[in-house]
């Protein structure tokens, strides 16, 4: 029975991984074994990294608003209760973008819930 070596698939296979760790450094860009270590890592950080986006962008949201308020002696929370006590529905990225780009409507909001 002849040997089997590795033919179109694998070689396939491994341009995969190779293609994947374009770009990094020493051997993790050319040696497979190392490559697909540093690939498999690298897509794991990624998946990581999406989820904490989002927690980093509404942290950032919320501090901004947050510094908003204050300037008009109010809190970030008793702020967001007042808008819901007046069923004012407005998500935090866009009090956020109201607070730091239009601050003279970020400021007729909060006298219009605070009234």
């Amino acid at each position: 029975m002849p040997r089997a070596k590795g033919g179109f698939k694998t070689r396939q296979r491994r341009k995969k991984w190779l293609k994947l760790a374009k770009g990094f450094r020493g051997v993790n860009h050319s040696v497979y074994k190392k490559a697909r270590e540093v690939g498999e890592r690298s897509l794991a950080h990624a998946y990581r990294g999406r989820k904490q986006k989002k927690r980093d962008f509404r942290r950032l949201w919320i501090v901004r608003i947050n510094a908003a308020a204050r300037q008009h002696g109010l809190s970030y929370s008793k702020l967001i209760s007042l808008l819901k006590k007046n069923n004012i529905e407005i998500d935090r990225k866009a009090l956020s973008e109201l607070a730091v780009n239009n601050p003279e409507e970020f400021e007729q909001l909060v006298k219009q819930v605070s009234a």
